[in-house]
């Protein structure tokens, strides 16, 4: 008899569905994601979803827009065949950054997303380590949360003189729980910039002197402001700068930045693939998110507890 569950995958990030799906005991679902001839995305379910409980899986990874559209497409095609709930697991949820007016007639472009994916018939979102969590907001449906504790804690553990560093003050709540963690202290990085085209201006609040250091972050892009702040620890007398990024975007030169840096490791999670550059980069070491989003689909299509992954 057919499982009641679900799992499909787009083009996104299949390695990483396989994987979720073998924490699951389950077989990926078949579906045909790809290409017409003029560009257009096309979508075949080809496993029956009639009265199931849908989990699609898709980061919104680069290319970004190719990776929303066929999500949208995949969700109205289980929806037209009559699934009975279909959750939407985006372990990276793109376009995050634009989700506030930051200028005049600039839009907000991730109330957009969860506007389209809404529009398109889910029930419910799964993501992992949100820009910032007032995103959930900006959904009408539930919205689960997962962090990233609960794989960096472990691989970090146990290092002698450890302090956590969010580098900039936007990010100091994630830092904050983080420290909590490890039972350590908690410094910020200052960034500014006081005229257009300079520098950046690395100003360090606390003390990090003989510390190994543990930056703290959701997203590396182009990890400009990364190495930045790592070499401003390693001024102020840092024993050691290590990162641990959820998201590993690494566009433009970030790899070579990161190998040129002061940066003796940085650690980053799985719901991006890397580039072969990034994966071939002695300094940059990958952890899965998988088992974490296993159990979390478990326990939503089980009507468990999400919260209790994080006690």
């Amino acid at each position: 008899m057919e499982s009641d569950m679900i799992v499909f995958s787009g083009n996104a990030n299949r390695d990483l569905a396989q994987k979720i799906v073998g924490f699951l005991d389950l077989k990926l679902g078949e579906a045909r994601v790809d290409r017409f001839s003029d560009g257009e995305t096309r979508v075949e379910i080809q496993d029956n979803v009639r009265g199931r409980d849908v989990f699609i899986v898709q980061p919104t990874s680069a290319p970004a827009n190719d990776h929303i559209i066929e999500s949208l497409v995949m969700i109205d095609a289980c929806r037209r065949a009559s699934a009975k709930r279909i959750t939407m697991v985006c372990p990276y949820f793109g376009y995050a950054r634009q989700e506030r007016k930051s200028a005049p007639r600039t839009p907000i472009t991730a109330k957009l997303i969860a506007d389209l994916y809404t529009a398109a018939g889910i029930d419910r979102m799964l993501v992992m380590e949100l820009h910032t969590s007032a995103i959930q907001g900006f959904f009408n449906i539930p919205v689960d949360h997962l962090f990233s504790k609960p794989i960096f804690g472990p691989y970090f553990e146990g290092r002698d003189n450890l302090l956590v560093v969010s580098p900039d003050a936007g990010g100091a709540e994630r830092a904050r729980a983080m420290a909590k963690y490890f039972g350590c202290g908690l410094a910020i990085v200052d960034k500014r910039r006081d005229r257009p085209n300079e520098s950046d201006v690395m100003n360090v609040i606390g003390d990090v002197r003989d510390k190994d250091c543990l930056l703290i972050d959701d997203i590396c892009d182009t990890a400009g402001s990364l190495c930045k702040a790592a070499e401003a620890l390693m001024e102020k007398g840092a024993k050691s700068v290590s990162a641990a990024i959820s998201h590993p975007v690494l566009s433009g030169p970030a790899v070579e930045r990161i190998q040129n840096s002061a940066l003796s490791e940085l650690a980053v999670l799985d719901t991006i693939p890397l580039s072969r550059a990034a994966r071939e980069c002695p300094k940059i070491t990958q952890l899965s998110v998988a088992e974490l989003l296993a159990k979390a689909i478990r326990r939503i299509h089980t009507a468990g507890s999400i919260s209790s992954l994080f006690v």
